[in-house]
């Protein structure tokens, strides 16, 4: 692996932080206070991102995106993790699930996110259903040429700012050598059809960027809106899932680095004892202890990212970057309201922001359980095959 930037990577680099000095940072504390970004703040940083061409950085620049590899997009994400997750979300990165549209989908769907005239969430999660993602009875039963959904889900991220959910559903039962198997199909719902409603929850984190509940009542969609082929609805799920663990490790480090660089100025401008408080070892040890996970998060992240431009990837090495990122992530913040002391748990400062929103980082893309299981049991089944 090469570790220096292009000349392309390091002007990306260097235009969107800028950017998120600019536009993002600033915005902060009225994300904090009203827990949502007001529509037209979030409409000209939207405006904004599309002039500077940050808008669908991820999706394929055949279709008007920014065409960016997965190593490129690490970089970004580490960016993009330094400001609120609120605003981060405005310089849209759609999922890349939607690349399955077909037909009148693309028109529809597909090319309005990646202009960013239009804003999707991702419905899987819910009351049963969290990480056994395989649990979920939200149904979808034929009814001549459409599909009537009943159901709930639950944590549904941004759900209420979006305009349309690409949904899962239970759509038949299917016999296997195995015994029953659910068949599952994914569908695009536009959040202002009869029958859909949304009720923000209300989080201790990540303000602004609200989990939702979603209720749906006989929602009736015609069979064009499933997203590629009924019961194959996971087919296309495990590059999205992929991407978004080592995605999140990257947005990660870089909220690491500027609580990192934050606690590293504190530690060396606070005296006590007539020195500065980073002379002391209880102090020194813990920027120490930082340093060393967030270089450690990088090096994975990285690693992570060029094997999957290279689809090399597997799905225990995934989850080995989410684990680590997200527990990292935890006690660096921890470590970093330590540093400030009382100041650390004052709403004038943003550390007790840091470190509130840092705690959902080991559950909603996979919850630290999880993830172990599958390294452990990923590894013993290639010992056992030996």
């Amino acid at each position: 692996m090469d570790f220096s930037l292009s000349f392309e990577q390091q002007s990306l680099i260097d235009s969107l932080k800028v950017f998120v000095e600019r536009e993002l940072l600033p915005h902060e504390n009225v994300v904090e206070e009203l827990r949502a970004v007001p529509s037209d703040l979030a409409a000209d940083i939207v405006a904004k991102a599309r002039d500077a061409g940050f808008l669908a950085m991820n999706m394929p620049a055949e279709l008007g995106g920014g065409g960016l590899d997965y190593e490129t997009m690490a970089l970004v994400e580490r960016e993009l993790g330094k400001p609120s997750t609120a605003l981060s979300l405005l310089l849209k990165r759609p999922t890349k699930i939607l690349l399955a549209c077909q037909g009148d989908q693309i028109e529809r769907y597909l090319m309005p996110v990646i202009r960013g005239e239009r804003t999707d969430c991702f419905a899987l999660t819910e009351p049963g259903g969290g990480s056994d993602a395989k649990a979920i009875v939200t149904s979808a039963r034929r009814d001549g040429d459409d599909w009537v959904i009943n159901g709930v889900k639950q944590f549904i991220s941004h759900a209420d700012t979006a305009d349309f959910m690409v949904l899962f559903a239970v759509t038949g039962i299917d016999e296997t050598p195995k015994g029953q198997r659910k068949r599952f199909t994914a569908f695009l719902i536009d959040h202002d059809l009869p029958g859909v409603t949304i009720k923000p929850m209300k989080s201790i984190c990540t303000r602004g960027y609200n989990p939702n509940m979603i209720y749906l009542d006989d929602v009736r969609v015609p069979h064009a809106q499933i997203l590629g082929e009924e019961g194959k609805g996971f087919d296309f799920a495990n590059d999205w899932l992929y991407a978004g663990r080592v995605m999140l490790a990257a947005n990660c480090c870089g909220r690491a680095e500027r609580i990192f660089d934050m606690s590293c100025e504190w530690a060396a401008s606070r005296k006590a004892f007539g020195r500065t408080i980073g002379e002391f070892q209880g102090t020194g040890f813990k920027i120490s202890d930082m340093a060393v996970d967030i270089k450690t998060c990088f090096l994975l992240v990285m690693e992570a990212a060029w094997k999957m431009d290279r689809g090399t990837l597997t799905r225990h090495e995934a989850s080995i970057v989410n684990l680590h990122g997200s527990e990292m992530i935890g006690r660096v913040a921890d470590h970093a309201v330590q540093i400030f002391g009382g100041m650390g748990m004052m709403e004038d400062f943003p550390i007790q922001r840091f470190w509130r929103d840092a705690r959902i980082e080991r559950i909603w893309e996979g919850t630290s359980e999880i993830h172990r299981d599958i390294i452990a049991r990923d590894i013993l089944r290639d010992h056992r095959a030996v």
